[in-house]
Protein backbone atom coordinates (compact mmCIF):
# COMPACT_ATOMS: atom_id res chain seq x y z
CA UNK A 1 0.00 0.00 0.00
CA UNK A 2 1.15 3.56 -0.74
CA UNK A 3 0.21 7.41 -0.10
CA UNK A 4 -0.79 9.08 -2.83
CA UNK A 5 -1.24 12.94 -2.80
CA UNK A 6 -3.20 14.78 -5.89
CA UNK A 7 -3.51 18.23 -6.27
CA UNK A 8 -7.28 19.72 -6.75
CA UNK A 9 -8.28 22.26 -9.00
CA UNK A 10 -9.36 24.74 -7.02
CA UNK A 11 -9.31 28.33 -6.86
CA UNK A 12 -10.99 29.53 -4.17
CA UNK A 13 -8.82 31.01 -1.07
CA UNK A 14 -5.76 31.11 -3.71
CA UNK A 15 -3.40 34.30 -4.47
CA UNK A 16 -1.99 34.28 -7.80
CA UNK A 17 0.92 36.63 -9.12
CA UNK A 18 0.61 36.81 -13.18
CA UNK A 19 3.80 38.07 -14.66
CA UNK A 20 3.16 38.67 -18.47
CA UNK A 21 5.19 40.42 -20.91
CA UNK A 22 4.08 43.35 -23.26
CA UNK A 23 5.85 42.10 -26.01
CA UNK A 24 3.74 40.38 -28.54
CA UNK A 25 1.17 41.50 -26.75
CA UNK A 26 -1.44 40.81 -29.09
CA UNK A 27 -0.36 36.79 -28.50
CA UNK A 28 0.36 37.58 -24.35
CA UNK A 29 -3.38 39.23 -23.80
CA UNK A 30 -4.92 36.02 -25.38
CA UNK A 31 -3.08 34.21 -22.19
CA UNK A 32 -3.91 36.50 -19.81
CA UNK A 33 -7.42 36.20 -20.47
CA UNK A 34 -7.30 32.05 -20.82
CA UNK A 35 -5.42 32.38 -17.58
CA UNK A 36 -8.22 34.12 -15.85
CA UNK A 37 -11.00 32.87 -17.35
CA UNK A 38 -9.66 29.60 -15.86
CA UNK A 39 -9.07 30.92 -12.54
CA UNK A 40 -12.33 32.01 -12.14
CA UNK A 41 -14.08 29.45 -13.91
CA UNK A 42 -12.46 27.17 -10.72
CA UNK A 43 -14.07 29.03 -8.20
CA UNK A 44 -11.24 31.46 -7.64
CA UNK A 45 -12.18 35.33 -7.06
CA UNK A 46 -10.33 38.46 -9.42
CA UNK A 47 -9.03 39.89 -6.54
CA UNK A 48 -6.82 37.32 -5.32
CA UNK A 49 -4.72 38.04 -9.22
CA UNK A 50 -1.99 40.46 -9.19
CA UNK A 51 -0.58 40.93 -12.75
CA UNK A 52 2.37 42.74 -13.44
CA UNK A 53 3.43 43.43 -16.51
CA UNK A 54 7.15 43.29 -17.97
CA UNK A 55 9.06 44.85 -21.25
CA UNK A 56 9.56 41.09 -22.82
CA UNK A 57 10.07 37.02 -21.43
CA UNK A 58 13.76 37.88 -20.68
CA UNK A 59 12.22 40.25 -18.09
CA UNK A 60 10.15 38.17 -16.26
CA UNK A 61 12.43 35.58 -14.68
CA UNK A 62 13.56 38.17 -12.07
CA UNK A 63 10.09 39.99 -11.38
CA UNK A 64 8.44 36.30 -11.11
CA UNK A 65 11.62 35.62 -8.03
CA UNK A 66 10.78 38.72 -6.49
CA UNK A 67 6.86 37.65 -6.07
CA UNK A 68 7.44 34.66 -4.99
CA UNK A 69 10.22 35.48 -2.13
CA UNK A 70 7.10 37.65 -0.95
CA UNK A 71 4.82 35.08 0.66
CA UNK A 72 2.13 36.79 -0.96
CA UNK A 73 0.99 33.89 -3.27
CA UNK A 74 0.31 30.32 -3.53
CA UNK A 75 1.49 30.27 -7.11
CA UNK A 76 3.20 32.55 -9.58
CA UNK A 77 2.41 32.16 -13.58
CA UNK A 78 4.50 33.54 -16.43
CA UNK A 79 3.34 34.36 -19.55
CA UNK A 80 5.18 35.54 -22.94
CA UNK A 81 5.46 34.60 -26.75
CA UNK A 82 8.66 34.14 -27.87
CA UNK A 83 8.39 34.30 -31.87
CA UNK A 84 11.52 32.91 -33.81
CA UNK A 85 12.93 35.33 -35.83
CA UNK A 86 15.93 35.39 -38.73
CA UNK A 87 18.35 35.81 -35.58
CA UNK A 88 19.69 33.46 -32.62
CA UNK A 89 17.96 36.21 -30.75
CA UNK A 90 15.30 33.40 -30.74
CA UNK A 91 17.58 30.88 -28.50
CA UNK A 92 19.31 32.80 -25.91
CA UNK A 93 15.97 34.36 -24.93
CA UNK A 94 13.36 31.38 -24.67
CA UNK A 95 16.68 29.48 -22.87
CA UNK A 96 17.22 32.09 -20.20
CA UNK A 97 13.73 32.91 -19.49
CA UNK A 98 13.07 28.66 -19.34
CA UNK A 99 15.91 28.62 -16.49
CA UNK A 100 15.20 31.45 -14.87
CA UNK A 101 11.70 30.42 -14.29
CA UNK A 102 13.09 27.39 -12.94
CA UNK A 103 15.18 29.01 -10.89
CA UNK A 104 12.96 31.25 -9.58
CA UNK A 105 10.56 27.87 -8.46
CA UNK A 106 13.92 26.25 -6.70
CA UNK A 107 14.68 29.25 -4.89
CA UNK A 108 11.85 30.14 -3.29
CA UNK A 109 9.94 26.43 -3.11
CA UNK A 110 6.66 28.45 -4.19
CA UNK A 111 5.40 26.75 -7.81
CA UNK A 112 6.29 29.08 -10.29
CA UNK A 113 4.73 28.27 -13.95
CA UNK A 114 5.94 28.37 -17.24
CA UNK A 115 3.57 29.51 -19.38
CA UNK A 116 5.84 31.45 -22.17
CA UNK A 117 5.62 30.34 -25.52
CA UNK A 118 8.14 29.48 -27.87
CA UNK A 119 7.58 28.86 -31.36
CA UNK A 120 8.75 28.64 -34.73
CA UNK A 121 5.58 31.40 -36.09
CA UNK A 122 3.42 33.73 -35.51
CA UNK A 123 0.62 31.57 -36.54
CA UNK A 124 2.05 28.63 -33.91
CA UNK A 125 1.28 31.09 -31.17
CA UNK A 126 -1.94 32.08 -32.37
CA UNK A 127 -2.94 28.61 -32.20
CA UNK A 128 -1.20 28.32 -28.79
CA UNK A 129 -3.27 31.38 -28.00
CA UNK A 130 -7.43 30.54 -27.86
CA UNK A 131 -7.28 28.49 -31.52
CA UNK A 132 -6.36 25.25 -32.48
CA UNK A 133 -4.06 23.93 -29.64
CA UNK A 134 -6.29 25.66 -27.15
CA UNK A 135 -5.35 28.54 -24.94
CA UNK A 136 -1.90 28.07 -22.59
CA UNK A 137 -2.31 30.60 -20.36
CA UNK A 138 -5.74 28.80 -19.56
CA UNK A 139 -3.05 25.36 -19.13
CA UNK A 140 -0.85 27.50 -17.34
CA UNK A 141 -3.19 28.49 -14.64
CA UNK A 142 -4.60 24.72 -14.73
CA UNK A 143 -0.89 23.97 -13.55
CA UNK A 144 -1.04 26.56 -11.36
CA UNK A 145 -4.02 25.70 -9.28
CA UNK A 146 -2.65 22.09 -8.74
CA UNK A 147 0.85 22.93 -7.87
CA UNK A 148 -0.81 25.28 -4.94
CA UNK A 149 -2.70 22.69 -3.69
CA UNK A 150 0.20 19.74 -3.71
CA UNK A 151 2.40 22.63 -2.04
CA UNK A 152 0.13 23.16 1.10
CA UNK A 153 -0.40 19.25 1.29
CA UNK A 154 2.80 18.22 0.83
Amino acid sequence: MYTEIIGTLDGQEKRFAIVVSRFNDFITARLLEGALDCFTRHGGDGKNITVVRVPGSFEIPPIAAKLAKTGRYDAVICLGAIIRGATPHFEYVAAEAAKGVAQAALASGVPVIFGILTTETIEQAVERAGTKSGNKGWDAMISALEMADLSKKI
